[in-house]
Formats: structure tokens, sequence, C-alpha cells
């Protein structure tokens, strides 16, 4: 495996591969990047993962949509950690160790696994 630094590894993420690091103690753990996405008002309100509360606030501000207008709301990507339990976390932010170490690398396959 090719050893890359945090930063090489992001820009990895960033072209849609998968990353993860020797030094991890969990099996089967990695990083992927949700790329940034968009949603008309009207679907976000529908969206599951949403708390009512910020549907509350972007129904109050959006509607009732008019002369068929339809805002769209844009998600910022983010990095995603699979878990060594087979969760995804959301919003995944790396360790100071994470950081400074170079021994990320590129998943070509999940023979690791």
């Amino acid at each position: 495996m090719h050893r890359l630094t945090f930063g090489e590894a992001v820009d990895a993420a960033k072209q849609g591969n998968v990353i993860v690091r020797e030094g991890w103690n969990g099996k089967g753990m990695f990083v992927f990047m949700r790329p940034g996405d968009e949603l008309p008002v009207n679907t976000l309100l529908s969206v599951k993962s949403l708390p009512k509360k910020v549907k509350d606030y972007y129904e109050l501000k959006h509607m009732p949509i008019t002369h068929g207008k339809n805002p769209w709301i844009k998600f910022t990507p983010y990095l995603c950690m699979k878990t060594a339990d087979d969760n995804i976390v959301n919003g995944w932010l790396p360790s100071q160790t994470d950081i400074l170490t170079e021994d990320w690398s590129v998943i070509n396959g999940f023979d690791f696994i």
C-alpha cells in the first residue's frame, strides 16, 4: 500500500475514493466523502433525517411557494466514517493523530474486511 498524508488522503476522498488508516484498531473502518447536494424546499420538508424544527424553519421562511418558484437548499460535502460495528458516522472529524500521521491509504477493494 502506498502511504499518504492526511491531506493526500482527503484529496483522494474528494475524488470518490475510500480511505483508511493503517494505525486504526477497528477492523473494517474506512472514511469516505459525501458529496454536496441541493434539494428543493418542498422535497427538504419530507426528508426523514431532518428534525421537525429544521423543517418548520424552512417551511416558515419559504412557504407557500409562489409563481412556480421552489428555492433550493444547499447541503455541503462532509466526511463520513464506516465504523468497526458497521455503522456510518456522518460528519466524521479526524483526531490530531489522524491528521498528523502518514499511514493513510486508498482502498482499492474490500478484502481487508
